[in-house]
């Protein structure tokens, strides 16, 4: 067995890496990790080369996971995930594109390290609960309570992703034109009532360190950033499987920005504008859930 198996494979294990860290550098390191422990393998001996990767990858990340998150206690602001350039096509296939929205994985972010393994792996890929199991180190048992918990636990703060394509579209242009022309109704036709907006400066760039809650604030809030930056440029971007934007300042990428949309209106903005999240966004990551 030569090095094909991780090749055909190598798209599946970053992706369980991102969901399970958040983080693209993170599990491109992961990924690596996993490359060099399987190059030392007796690969002969290996009956199911995606099944062992995935195992293998599991724990790398699963470990990388325990270690971030006392890290990620003392970061500046509100953490969000690192966003990616995705294809279009990821929209098509609704569950992958609900498991990679920044929405989820901000959910998934709350969750303690062993729950995100599971959650993942049984809900995103649905890997057998023996191999899970395996990967974890637990019984079956254990395992199947942990994803019990899990999901009770997402299912209470996951948000609705029954948007389709076309009407995401459509609330990201008015939210675009709004924004662009610090329009204060507009802004507010298109917003929630409860609307809630999050930013990631990370300390390296300004950012409101809490999030900001109710339509009249967050529209306010950013017409006053329009006022600021006049001249920043916005474009449509697929962001994590779904239709965002991106903003140039100085002809320099300044933000990114994410949006949920419920009943034709926005309930989450997440704006990423901490400038080491914002690297991966020249070219499209390719991100699959076929296990």
């Amino acid at each position: 067995m030569s090095d094909d198996a991780f090749v055909a494979h190598r798209s599946l294990l970053f992706t369980v890496a991102y969901e399970m860290l958040g983080s693209a550098v993170d599990a491109e390191d992961v990924v690596q990790e996993t490359w060099l422990r399987w190059a030392r393998a007796e690969q002969s001996a290996v009956r199911d080369p995606r099944a062992y990767l995935v195992q293998a990858v599991t724990r790398q990340a699963l470990d990388r996971l325990r270690n971030l998150s006392r890290k990620r206690e003392t970061y500046v602001g509100e953490w969000l995930p690192e966003p990616l350039l995705t294809s279009p096509d990821v929209a098509e296939d609704v569950e992958l594109a609900e498991s990679v929205s920044i929405a989820m994985l901000t959910v998934l972010e709350t969750l303690a390290p062993a729950e995100r393994a599971v959650f993942v792996l049984r809900e995103v890929f649905d890997v057998p609960y023996e191999e899970i199991a395996a990967a974890l180190g637990k019984t079956q048992a254990s395992t199947r309570q942990i994803a019990h918990r899990a999901r009770a636990h997402v299912a209470a703060r996951r948000p609705r992703m029954d948007v389709t394509s076309a009407e995401q579209q459509a609330v990201v242009e008015k939210f675009w034109a709004a924004s662009r022309s610090a329009d204060l109704q507009a802004l507010l036709d298109v917003l929630a009532p409860d609307v809630v907006f999050v930013a990631d400066g990370g300390g390296l760039a300004p950012a409101v360190r809490r999030p900001v809650t109710g339509a009249t604030r967050v529209a306010t809030m950013l017409t006053r950033f329009a006022a600021l930056a006049p001249d920043a440029k916005f474009a449509s971007i697929w962001l994590n499987g779904a239709l965002g934007l991106r903003v140039e300042h100085n002809g320099q990428l300044d933000t990114t920005i994410s949006i949920s949309v419920e009943n034709g209106r926005i309930t989450h903005i997440y704006a990423i504008r901490n400038p080491d999240k914002l690297g991966r966004l020249q070219e499209v990551t390719q991100i699959r859930r076929d296990y």
